[in-house]
């Protein structure tokens, strides 16, 4: 019996670039698709959806492999933010120069998202430049790329600096290249603030949140203000209960560090632990495997839409939360920061302006000035402006 066929290729799911698997209705295969974490079907697209990274996709080619005939259009097209598909034109010459440049990151010990990262925007950059040799691509044609592929098409200034940061790698692995170090000035940072909730929003959405293990994985990540990748990447080992102490291991740039582990999450993590069993990692997909971030996302979406939080949610804004509340609460900046794993504290800093404690005290002038007629007019004690 001939094997089903499955294609899969790149879309656009929500804003984001997702790895959909498409074929025609078969009930043993959909089977064998639920055994991996991170899918869920989108009845838009007519497919089951994935995470678009280089790593889901080898695990998906393996898994299907003998169970489906595959074709695999991922390499054929690029999705960029607005959800346009387009095949990538690049000559020999600058595909070569792009396996160099990605073996060149690997060597300076990139994480493997920031390696990615840079080989797509370069890949894009080449593919805008065209048939241009390398040896002639100048400062210009950074500027134009801006003017017509990133302002356009809506990239934000964070997308812009990474788009630079990796023109200087490209430049430090050729130094060939005929660029100046002043087209390769990054956009000003634009000062955003977080989304923060309220002690009362983050206990409502922990009690929306009704299975146990999705229930402890959101409350590990405010009560010690992890970040989704130290979520998943931590291991039982590190966790020691007793002291009230989780080993936060290779954090963002490498660093090791303590954070708190809440003394009232200890019922809730005694009973996690008791029925779930996990065997390697706090939270896990597959025993022994790590849980899928595309899952948590989803879970920190549907709990906050139970809790009645009309505020754009994801795990970032309980850490965010996590900060502010200790900042409400007295504790000193340079704390924070060691907790949140911050090398400079003008990072921590943002904290102060989102912060309610001092805020609040301040009354408004138009309280003031209310209050002062009241005073003068005593007749008029619920003088109101409407």
């Amino acid at each position: 019996m001939p094997f089903p066929k499955v294609i899969i290729e790149k879309v656009v799911h929500q804003r984001q670039s997702r790895l959909c698997v498409r074929f025609k209705y078969d009930f043993d295969l959909i089977q064998h698709i639920k055994k991996l974490d991170g899918y869920y079907w989108s009845r838009s697209n007519k497919c089951w959806l994935f995470p678009d990274h280089a790593e889901m996709l080898e695990k998906l080619l393996s898994h299907l492999a003998g169970h489906a005939e595959i074709t695999d259009k991922t390499n054929e097209t690029k999705i960029n933010q607005k959800g346009l598909l387009k095949q990538r034109k690049i000559s020999a010459e600058k595909r070569e120069i792009l396996k160099g440049f990605e073996r060149f990151l690997r060597g300076k010990r990139y994480a493997e998202s920031t390696v990615d990262t840079y080989k797509t925007f370069i890949a894009d950059f080449f593919d805008y430049t065209g048939d241009k040799v390398f040896g002639e691509i100048n400062g210009r044609d950074i500027e134009r790329f801006a003017e017509d592929i990133l302002a356009p098409f809506g990239y934000s200034i964070s997308s812009h600096r990474q788009f630079v940061s990796a023109l200087k790698q490209l430049k430090a692995f050729r130094p060939d290249m005929q660029i100046e170090d002043i087209n390769l000035i990054r956009p000003r940072h634009s000062v955003v603030l977080p989304t923060v909730l309220s002690k009362e929003e983050v206990i409502r959405l922990l009690i929306s949140t009704r299975n146990l293990k999705h229930r402890a994985a959101l409350t590990m990540i405010y009560s010690s203000g992890l970040r989704i990748s130290e979520l998943l990447n931590l291991k039982l080992s590190d966790i020691n209960s007793e002291r009230r102490q989780v080993l936060v291991r290779s954090g963002k740039g490498r660093k090791d560090r303590i954070v708190i582990f809440a003394e009232s999450f200890m019922p809730m993590f005694n009973n996690y632990i008791n029925t779930y069993r996990p065997i390697k990692y706090f939270i896990e997909g597959k025993p022994g495997e790590k849980y899928s971030p595309e899952s948590i996302r989803h879970i920190i979406k549907r709990s906050a839409r139970m809790a009645g939080i009309r505020k754009r949610v994801t795990p970032h804004t309980l850490r965010h939360s996590f900060a502010t509340h200790l900042l409400e609460n007295g504790v000193d900046i340079r704390y924070i920061q060691e907790l949140l794993g911050h090398s400079s504290p003008k990072t921590t800093m943002i904290y102060t302006h989102v912060s309610r404690k001092d805020i609040m005290s301040i009354q408004s002038p138009l309280d003031d000035a209310l209050q002062r007629i009241v005073d003068k007019n005593k007749s008029d004690k619920n003088m109101l402006l409407s």
